[in-house]
């Protein structure tokens, strides 16, 4: 065979190749400027929101880039299934169930919170970055083969997706951490049983990303030998402590994105002050406490009065600290306050309160009833004083009442 023949045989096997590659497959993320980046799945990704060394990392390395990164992730998810109270369903694509049965029931869930396709399309994820593995690891050898069937069937409907109305998103998978022995200081587990099928899972979900062209980061196997030879770097075995965020987070960026930019690391304890104050507001719309009111069963009939507002305030105080966390880049802190005051109003909230319905204060502050010796005034309730509230009190025999809190010992 001639050296040309040869030549052209091995150009057709490449670009045969190349051609049968998936598109978006890639050694790495490819950021641009004003990217969302969103990062989805389980417990281990969703306490990296307190502790913002990840985040930190990524602005570190695209200083000039104004990213927005959004963590939706929450202890329990996996690759298929996304419960929340206030979600009609907990499924996060089409087929979905099929992977879960032991959690196909009806949990009766009432509310309109979006799903996680919905949440990805208004953010506009261009990057999704997923953490699973860890608790579906509990189902030991039996559950092998589903989990890397779901797993897959999460990757095809995520790749056919354009949540930024524009292009399909690169993704990129992460495998749950080692378990690390503490039984000799805490009454927990050695991790040798944890582990055994920790590797399994992980070993699952790399298989899995090779055979569909998906970014995949091992973070078992450098954490296994973290957890051995150095200090301990998680509180309980398996969540990681500030060190343990810390590590796990320039592994992760070193595995995922360019070397630090140098200028910006000098500003990093400014950075990082900043991603955390937009993690705590962006906490707050994402995971809203009291969420079943906002969202749920208990929605109506004060929630379209009280709760629209709020998150239209709390989604412009996020896009501030977006804001402040590229301003600090450059070294500059910005006045948080002061641009809050420039968001939208919050409603009014109407009270229920009727002054003269049963009990009413006059002047005075003497108690008298609605209905009794003299008509009530309609003027401001009055609160009384500790010794003046504890004699109002009617006890039964052998009770009685104490103070434990006032405005008195907290001010505010």
């Amino acid at each position: 065979m001639s050296l040309l023949l040869k030549s052209a045989i091995i150009f057709i096997i490449f670009n045969y190749l190349s051609a049968t590659k998936p598109n978006n497959y890639s050694n790495n993320l490819n950021i641009g400027k004003g990217n969302q980046i969103v990062i989805i799945g389980n417990n281990l990704c969703s306490r990296m929101m307190n502790f913002g060394y990840f985040e930190t990392e990524i602005y570190l390395r695209y200083p000039k880039s104004k990213l927005t990164i959004r963590n939706m992730c929450d202890g329990g998810n996996t690759p298929g299934f996304r419960p929340h109270a206030g979600r009609l369903s907990h499924w996060a694509f089409p087929t979905a169930e099929n992977y879960n049965a032991k959690y196909s029931r009806n949990t009766d869930s009432q509310g309109h919170f979006e799903t996680s396709d919905e949440w990805l399309s208004r953010l506009k994820a261009d990057i999704i970055i997923a953490f699973f593995g860890y608790n579906e690891s509990f189902r030991n050898e039996a559950g092998v083969e589903l989990f890397k069937n779901e797993l897959a069937a999460f990757i095809h409907h995520t790749k056919k997706q354009k949540y930024n109305g524009a292009s399909y998103p690169q993704l990129a998978i992460v495998s749950p951490i080692a378990f690390e022995d503490l039984s000799k200081i805490h009454d927990l587990p050695n991790g040798e049983n944890e582990n055994k099928f920790l590797h399994i899972y992980k070993e699952a979900m790399k298989k899995v990303c090779e055979k569909n062209g998906v970014l995949f980061i091992d973070v078992f196997t450098p954490s296994k030998i973290w957890f051995e030879k150095q200090g301990q770097l998680t509180i309980d075995g398996f969540q990681l402590n500030d060190q343990g965020y810390k590590k796990l987070s320039h592994f992760m960026a070193d595995k995922l994105f360019p070397k630090r930019n140098d200028n910006a690391s000098k500003r990093e304890n400014l950075i990082r002050e900043a991603v955390l104050e937009k993690n705590w507001m962006w906490h707050n719309d994402f995971k809203i406490p009291n969420g079943v009111h906002v969202f749920g069963r208990r929605y109506d009939p004060y929630g379209p009065e009280n709760y629209p507002s709020e998150l239209t305030k709390i989604r412009e105080m996020t896009v501030i600290r977006d804001k402040a966390i590229w301003a600090a880049i450059k070294g500059k802190k910005t006045k948080l306050a002061k641009k809050d005051k420039k968001t939208s109003p919050l409603s009014v909230v109407k009270t229920n309160y009727k002054r003269g319905d049963s009990y009413s204060s006059n002047k005075s502050g003497s108690m008298l009833k609605g209905n009794e010796e003299t008509q009530i005034l309609d003027v401001n309730t009055i609160y009384l004083s500790e010794k003046e509230a504890l004699s109002t009190f009617k006890l039964a025999p052998g009770y009685k009442v104490e103070l434990f809190a006032s405005e008195k010992e907290f001010p505010d």
